[in-house]
């Protein structure tokens, strides 16, 4: 079983780096949204991984809502910059309460979230090469910093506070999610080239690893239910 649900990652995977690379160079809405769709299906197909073990899916529900909502806004951003954004600050909370079902809320998720927001604060106040236009998009920026940064603030406290192959899983998705925002911000308001290059090569990886951190979840739960099993 475990195998079919490995080779569906696998087919999953390399349909989004497809469809990411067919929108890269010139694909339009349908590429972006079948990219989107597939990471959704790579959370579905995990979810069901973790059903069929056993495993407790309030983290599994939660991250296939969040999951769902970054395939929504990703969509909805090409409609309407504004709205997009909003949505995916909305996915951004779901993901940081995916995460909390993971560690409870401690003080390192707030020391963590203080210190990415405050780099990320930095740069869109002071970075020269970027021009918002106006305040009101300038404080848009400064709020989804500040949502996405307690966000992945959380990933990395719940990784100190244990390191195991999900958390792990989680940190490098988050990463890549935050990093893939920061290019849409200096593609959108900068004039550095090559930034939709770096936003788009890092996102959808990025939310396919999310997804795929319901099967090491999965994984690990298995693993730890067998060791138990041998010991009683």
């Amino acid at each position: 079983m475990r195998k079919k649900f490995v080779m569906a990652n696998i087919v999953t995977l390399a349909l989004i780096l497809i469809f990411d690379v067919w929108y890269m160079f010139g694909g339009g809405l349908f590429a972006k949204s079948i990219a989107s769709i597939m990471f959704v299906g790579a959370g579905i197909v995990n979810y069901l991984y973790c059903a069929k073990n056993e495993v407790d899916l309030k983290f599994p529900r939660w991250m296939l809502v969040a999951l769902t909502c970054a395939m929504l806004a990703d969509i909805i951003l090409v409609l309407n910059f504004y709205l997009g954004v909003a949505v995916f600050a909305i996915g951004h909370v779901f993901y940081f309460v995916s995460y909390c079902m993971l560690g409870k809320i401690n003080r390192k998720d707030l020391l963590c979230g203080v210190g990415i927001f405050t780099f990320a604060l930095s740069v869109i106040q002071f970075a020269p090469f970027l021009d918002f236009g106006s305040g009101f998009m300038k404080n848009v920026c400064c709020a989804y910093a500040l949502i996405i940064s307690f966000m992945v603030g959380k990933a990395i406290s719940n990784l100190l506070e244990e390191k195991n192959a999900t958390n792990i899983t989680i940190v490098v998705g988050s990463i890549l999610f935050i990093i893939s925002d920061l290019m849409l911000m200096l593609d959108k308001f900068g004039s550095i080239p090559g930034t939709n290059y770096l936003c788009l090569g890092t996102y959808y990886p990025g939310q396919f690893i999310l997804a795929f951190s319901l099967f090491k979840h999965a994984t690990i739960n298995r693993l730890n239910y067998n060791k138990n099993a041998k010991v009683s």
